[in-house]
């Protein structure tokens, strides 16, 4: 499954930070940078002045100073042989004397004149960090094969702070020769006017929602958007025991440009399922609710095997194969190569599983048990497993229900070692259930935010937590991010503002087009206490900036999710009185007060492959391009959302953009194409193909080496004995049945400032509009029915002692 070896985790031409400030072509605002850009200085021992041999691995190579050069009377000839693995490179000296000095926040423009007989060369980038020394930093683009000298120029990403030096050079990473001559260096002349504000100054400063006049139809908790641009919404009985009894399951795809909802038939209760979206674009559907809790509260939730694929040309759902194990709950991730891996949630007999599954891309369908790495282990409910860009996948802490795995409550999972590594850092990591995890943008920084959450046992107030891990790093850890900012609360008597530290679960986090993370939504208890509150967060300044609020409620069973066209859309909301909110909501944020819109006015070419360079036209000049994996969320999770950045090199209105050759970065299937101009302000989106596992035929491994959660230092567990499934509660779900009907939540644990009395447990109850409640069986554990007439809250269970 995983194609790359450990240490050579591929980057590919991905930039490594999120801005790449292009304008139009402007004069740089000093000479070339490059000391010896010709070669034509002597240095000592075989090497040109200011330059010097690098590169790693198992292959037979050698460094000429040519004579064969573009001008003057020398150039650089890196050759390989042979190759097992590894690079060469000629590299400008990484010393004081040679690198050039860069400036953090500035962009350079880079060109150098080449000829190749191989594909695999690529310019390579890196840098001085006044703290931790000289380190890898990024690819930047692939050199075509050239016969004859042939020009190459590619832009800089912003250089990350602490940075006051570079050094660059051409890789070569497979048999053949590239010869090089003629480098240049260029900071990019400073920006661009200021926006002009387009609204009125208080959407320009925190955009605007809209509650839209058409309702949702259906009871959707599941949001998928298709490559069509429409959105997939599956309900399937809507958590709703009436609908389940009755066979009603629904579905509806809801067109944003005609404002218009289809329902469509859904054969089976998705109601939970888990879905991602495959190559082909079609929607692929694991298990869902194969039966409600009991009554009596002894048989809790249970999850199907049925796995269903939904195709957005027909909009009809097939059926596959059916999955090794039920998973009500489950974890949905794609790989690199097409493959979607599955963990956790409910088997068939409510139990957890503890089943790993696989869905072959190239088979079209659910692998045998013993054709899956197992490690027997039980990852609990929607486990957001996010895949890192050596392949291992990278447990965030997100989950949903009750307490976190054992041990430190995140962890690295390496499929083909099949091992796990705990990671430490995770704070309160018993209270990130319906936490929001996101990999920051752009995709190849790796660097992963989870924010929120709270436990639906203990039922705490939510908490305002957030953490940030790089996993880049040699050792990752988690280190504590800045608090959610606080909003209002409604505690039963209309908002109120926040205090101490109440945060929020029931979190959304949307990836936003200009690099941005915009999170809204949430709880502050289990299903109950709306939290109205909506920031975006900056991955570069790692701040959090409040924005306009959503007036709807957005708790238990809500999503928020990113449209072509910039906006982000939330829906759903179900307390635990068991009410649904229809009512759909859009965002519009700041950027698109902000002035004029770029628009992407062609595009060359639709099916994309890794390692190419795409050109697109625009209608004027724009700063940075990137991919957006459209959503496909529930519960808070959605572990495939990821922002790709994509280096540009600029020819008037003509922009090529240089695509990462790691799938494992980009995984394959269709994105959101969006051009961003200097002021942040989005394009509409169009619709690429990045093509599939083919494209690893030919990439066989990185061009470099560099920490990458190489080593990490916490206890490492390998496959357990094997196992039928782990025991969980039948109240797992945070609900007590002995109350009310099933699609109720009377909570196991009530909020801590609820005195333990049947008066005030009855009030809180009351102020949360439940009804009045009738009991199930002769059990009335939480001392509801104190004159035993089989309804709680009575007015004589009040006067009751």
């Amino acid at each position: 499954m995983n194609k790359y070896r450990r240490r050579t985790a591929l980057v590919g031409v991905g930039a490594l930070t999120a801005g790449l400030l292009l304008t139009a072509p402007q004069p740089a605002s000093a000479a070339n940078l490059i000391r010896n850009p010709g070669f034509e200085t002597a240095g000592t021992g075989d090497m040109p002045y200011c330059w010097e041999k690098s590169g790693w691995g198992d292959n037979d190579f050698t460094f000429t100073t040519t004579a064969d050069a573009h001008t003057g009377g020398k150039a650089m000839k890196v050759e390989l042989t042979r190759r097992v693995d590894g690079d060469r490179k000629a590299l400008i000296t990484e010393s004081a004397e040679c690198a050039p000095v860069v400036t953090p926040g500035k962009q350079y423009d880079l060109g150098l004149w080449y000829k190749t007989t191989t594909p695999d060369a690529s310019v390579t980038l890196f840098r001085h960090d006044a703290t931790a020394g000289w380190q890898y930093w990024t690819d930047l683009k692939t050199l075509d094969l050239a016969g004859t000298w042939t020009e190459a120029t590619v832009r800089t990403p912003e250089v990350p702070a602490g940075t006051d030096r570079i050094s660059w050079g051409v890789s070569v990473y497979g048999t053949g020769s590239a010869t090089t001559d003629d480098y240049t260096m260029e900071q990019v002349a400073d920006p661009v006017p200021p926006p002009q504000c387009t609204g009125s100054a208080d959407q320009c400063a925190n955009g605007r929602w809209d509650v839209l006049p058409t309702r949702n139809p259906v009871r959707s908790m599941h949001s998928v958007v298709l490559n069509n641009g429409k959105v997939l919404l599956i309900a399937g009985s809507g958590n709703d025991e009436s609908m389940f009894k009755a066979g009603t399951f629904t579905s509806a795809v809801y067109d944003p440009e005609k404002g218009t909802y289809k329902v469509v038939p859904t054969p089976k209760d998705m109601f939970c399922a888990g879905h991602v979206q495959l190559q082909d674009g079609r929607v692929l559907v694991m298990s869902g609710n194969k039966g409600y809790p009991t009554a009596d509260g002894r048989v809790g939730y249970q999850g199907y095997k049925d796995s269903y694929l939904f195709d957005p040309k027909t909009e009809t759902y097939t059926k596959t194969n059916d999955m090794n194990d039920g998973h009500w709950y489950p974890s949905a991730t794609i790989l690199g190569n097409g493959d979607v891996i599955s963990f956790g949630g409910l088997r068939e007999d409510s139990s957890g599983s503890v089943t790993a599954e696989l869905f072959s891309a190239a088979e079209q369908q659910w692998q045998p048990t013993w054709k899956v790495n197992q490690t027997w282990s039980y990852w609990g409910l929607y486990p957001s497993m996010i895949l890192m860009q050596d392949g291992r996948l990278f447990y965030s802490g997100s989950h949903v229900f009750g307490n976190n795995i054992p041990g430190t409550g995140s962890a690295i999972y390496d499929y083909d070692a099949n091992t796990i590594t705990q990671v430490p850092g995770l704070q309160k990591k018993d209270e990130r259930d319906q936490s929001a995890s996101v990999l920051l943008p752009p995709a190849q920084d790796q660097k992963v935010l989870t924010l929120g959450g709270g436990n639906i046992d203990s039922n705490p107030e939510a908490n305002r937590l957030t953490d940030i891990i790089d996993l880049k790093q040699p050792d990752p850890a988690y280190v504590a991010g800045p608090p959610i900012p606080q909003g209002t609360v409604d505690l039963g008597n209309g908002p109120v503002p926040q205090t101490g530290g109440q945060g929020k679960m029931y979190v959304s986090a949307v990836l936003l087009p200009d690099g941005k993370v915009l999170e809204t939504g949430g709880a502050l208890h289990n299903r109950a206490n709306p939290v109205y509150e909506t920031s975006i967060f900056d991955p570069e300044s790692e701040t959090f900036d409040p924005v306009a609020v959503d007036p709807e409620a957005r708790g238990y069973h809500s999503s928020a999710f990113l449209l072509p066209d910039g906006r982000v859309m939330t829906t759903g909301d179900n307390p635990g009185n068991g009410s649904w909110n229809h009512d759909v909501s859009v965002y519009s944020p700041p950027y698109l007060f902000k002035g004029p819109r770029p628009s992407i006015t062609s595009v060359i070419d639709t099916e994309w492959t890794y390692g190419d360079t795409q050109r697109i036209t625009v209608d004027r000049p724009i700063a940075k391009a990137e991919l957006i994996r459209p959503a496909a969320v529930t519960h808070s999770s959605d572990p495939n959302q990821r922002f790709v950045d994509l280096p540009l090199s600029v020819d008037g209105n003509n922009v090529d953009l240089n695509v990462t050759s790691n799938p494992n970065l980009a995984p394959p299937g269709w994105y959101m194409l969006f051009a961003v101009d200097a002021n942040g302000v989005p394009s509409v989106a169009k619709w690429v193909h990045l093509q599939g596992p083919q494209a690893l035929k030919a990439t066989d491994a990185s061009a470099h080496v560099h920490d990458f959660a190489d080593a990490p230092e916490g206890q490492v567990a390998g496959p357990g004995k094997k196992r039928a499934a782990q025991q969980v509660s039948p109240t797992i779900s945070g609900c007590d049945r002995h109350y009310g009907s099933i699609n109720v939540c009377v909570p196991t644990g009530f909020p801590a400032e609820v005195k333990k009395t049947t008066a005030a447990r009855c009030e809180w109850l009351k102020e949360n509009d439940y009804g009045r409640l009738k009991v199930n069986g002769g059990d009335d554990p939480l001392g509801l029915d104190r004159n035993g007439d089989g309804i709680a809250c009575g007015k004589a269970d009040l006067r009751r002692r």
